[in-house]
């Protein structure tokens, strides 16, 4: 196999990899209710802290409140489930053609990065734990690890495919071969 397609395997498994936690991460987003329950009865029989027990219950009357009384609060979050799956779609572009379309795996990066303030401003507005905000921020923290592990990727892919457009221009330019052959 050449340099040029492991690069390409590399960084489309690094890419997969990045689209199926975006795709599970926004389908998440859609059943929040019952996922709540769910979560909630499944720390009844584990071992848990008191802390997390506790934020999951009121976490999830909230949401059997809103859901009951205040249905459209919960479309909110059908958005984000939404945007998460437009987002995954974006990553076709470098999955086709890495070079192209590397700008898409560096707005990922930077969306990565911009989970951290948003948490940190945000979680405290909203009487989010500090430490659900942390688990939160390890999102882009995470998140950002395989997109930076493809950008360097592309640009080895980048950096070789340059030197070898510049080795079959030179080779195939007569002019440039006799110029090398008086020296």
């Amino acid at each position: 196999m050449s340099d040029r397609a492991a690069l390409l395997k590399g960084i489309r498994a690094w890419l997969v990899l990045f689209v199926i936690c975006l795709v599970l991460s926004g389908a998440t987003a859609f059943p929040l209710v019952h996922e709540l329950r769910w979560t909630e009865e499944l720390l009844t029989h584990v071992p848990a802290p008191d802390a997390l027990t506790d934020w999951i219950t009121r976490v999830r009357q909230g949401l059997d409140t809103a859901d009951a009384d205040y249905p459209f609060l919960l479309y909110g979050t059908d958005w984000l489930a939404f945007a998460h799956l437009v987002i995954a779609v974006a990553f076709y572009g470098p999955y086709r053609d890495p070079v192209r379309n590397i700008w898409v795996v560096e707005f990922g990066m930077i969306a990565c990065a911009g989970i951290v303030p948003l948490a940190l401003i945000c979680g405290p507005i909203r009487g989010i734990p500090f430490w659900w905000s942390v688990i939160d921020m390890a999102f882009g923290v995470f998140g950002v690890v395989p997109l930076y592990v493809v950008r360097k990727k592309i640009k080895r892919l980048e950096a070789l495919t340059a030197a070898t457009a510049t080795a079959t221009a030179t080779a195939a330019d007569p002019v440039t071969v006799a110029q090398r052959s008086r020296v």
